[in-house]
């Protein structure tokens, strides 16, 4: 009897953790983008070896991160509005189609051996210009793949669950090619990788996004989500943290092949051993948030989520030895991707559905378009100071922003109590009266 329901609760555990793979439309897109994040991992692994293999410089190192990411930083509140706008599942066919071109152009430079510098941060600023508009776009997508929307928790958590397993995967797989044929094969393996991602797309069935009018003037829609955005606590909030962070701590990975060569000793194969570290911490972050059962309580998991993050980011910039360093990167990874999956599922799960692809465009600019200023800097610091006190600088910035928030979070609990009522993730008690010293967490 007690190995039943024993094995009953582990089964019901699985199918919670694996729920959102019962959507079709997700399945298909969880296929398709398992294959093709491989391929952008190695791309991103080789883009950062190449760069610091011909030129040895810190300061190109943050460039180079700088241009794959400023167009977000930029772009990312008109992207915002034209998500709103079009049809988000032709606005991600495209987006796929276009970083698949990028790829295959870094290929055909490499194998005509003509790369330079230049040429890799003309076509980095291509990628960043798309993606300014693919990741709200993407982001605002994974509610219209699902038939219930109890689900959305779950679907995010299971994505990045995926972004990290092919972070665990791609980077290791990269530093062996690089090692043994060079950079261009990894370019030319993500190419190829777009193939199966735009063939998911392709076969899904999905309902129309709700659109704004189109006869509203873009500028105004631009300034209605900001308005909305910003101007509630709990969104703003939760934006400012997740911008500090990405500006003070997410631009470590930019300085990895430094820590590899020069701090380590290694090559390739070690800066692939460093990344794949934390996308495992990663991955054991994701796979936890999603056995997670609904939304109550992420408040005070994004408080501590970025002091981890700090905390590791200060042992990496102390470390001298490999063994400790892989130990450390797993915590690195892990609080990073617990604060963005976090943050991601509850402006999710509180933003109004007209509003969704500006508020998430905001979200990608506070995530991804903060980091090209973060590179910019630590490459600069790292020229002065070196890499290793870069990463404690921004670690310690990550710890007292983790600070900072959790003072905050009794306030953002009065604001986000009555939306989880109106969408049935509290249910109200049966006199319609609540009493203030039983507010949950959120």
């Amino acid at each position: 009897m007690t190995d039943a329901r024993h094995n009953s609760g582990e089964e019901s555990r699985w199918r919670l953790l694996f729920r959102s793979l019962q959507h079709r439309n997700f399945r298909l897109f969880f296929i398709g983008q398992s294959i093709s994040l491989i391929g952008t991992w190695m791309q991103q692994t080789a883009v950062a070896w190449l760069v610091w293999r011909l030129s040895h410089s810190a300061f190109l190192l943050g460039l180079v991160g700088f241009a794959s990411r400023i167009p977000t930083f930029v772009m990312a509140p008109f992207a915002g509005v034209l998500v709103d706008r079009f049809d988000r599942h032709r606005l991600v066919v495209w987006t796929q189609v276009l970083s698949m071109f990028q790829a295959l152009a870094l290929a055909a430079l490499m194998y005509a051996g003509h790369i330079a510098i230049w040429q890799i941060i003309l076509l980095s600023l291509m990628l960043g210009f798309i993606n300014a508009l693919d990741v709200p776009a993407r982001q605002s997508f994974v509610l219209q793949m699902l038939d219930r929307r109890e689900d959305l928790t779950n679907a995010i958590a299971l994505n990045s669950s995926m972004v990290n397993g092919a972070r665990l995967l791609g980077p290791m797989v990269a530093g062996f090619l690089i090692a043994a044929a060079g950079e261009a094969h990894c370019f030319l393996l993500n190419g190829l990788s777009y193939i199966p991602v735009i063939a998911s797309l392709l076969m899904m069935n999905v309902r129309p996004n709700e659109r704004l009018a189109p006869g509203t003037a873009i500028l105004q829609n631009l300034r209605d989500g900001f308005v909305y955005a910003f101007g509630f606590m709990p969104i703003r909030t939760l934006l400012f943290l997740l911008a500090l962070v990405s500006l003070t701590g997410a631009s470590y990975a930019q300085l990895l092949p430094i820590f590899a060569q020069e701090i380590l000793h290694g090559g390739p194969r070690t800066q692939g051993f460093l990344v794949s570290a934390a996308g495992f911490g990663a991955l054991v972050g994701a796979v936890y948030l999603a056995m997670r059962r609904n939304v109550r309580g992420l408040g005070q998991i994004i408080a501590w989520a970025p002091a981890i993050f700090g905390a590791g980011l200060i042992a990496l910039g102390l470390s001298p030895w490999l063994w400790l360093t892989l130990l450390v990167m797993p915590f690195v990874g892990l609080g990073m991707l617990v604060q963005m999956a976090s943050t991601n599922t509850l402006l999710q799960t509180i933003v109004d559905d007209d509003k969704r692809g500006r508020v998430m465009s905001f979200y990608s600019m506070a995530f991804m378009g903060m980091v090209p200023l973060g590179s910019l800097l630590a490459g600069s610091l790292a020229h002065v100071i070196g890499a290793p006190m870069t990463v404690i600088l921004g670690g310690a910035c990550c710890i007292v922003g983790a600070a900072v928030f959790a003072t905050k979070l009794p306030t953002l609990r009065r604001f986000i109590h009555p939306i989880y009522i109106k969408k049935g993730i509290i249910p109200e008690v049966a006199t319609g009266l609540q009493s203030a010293t039983s507010l949950p967490q959120q």
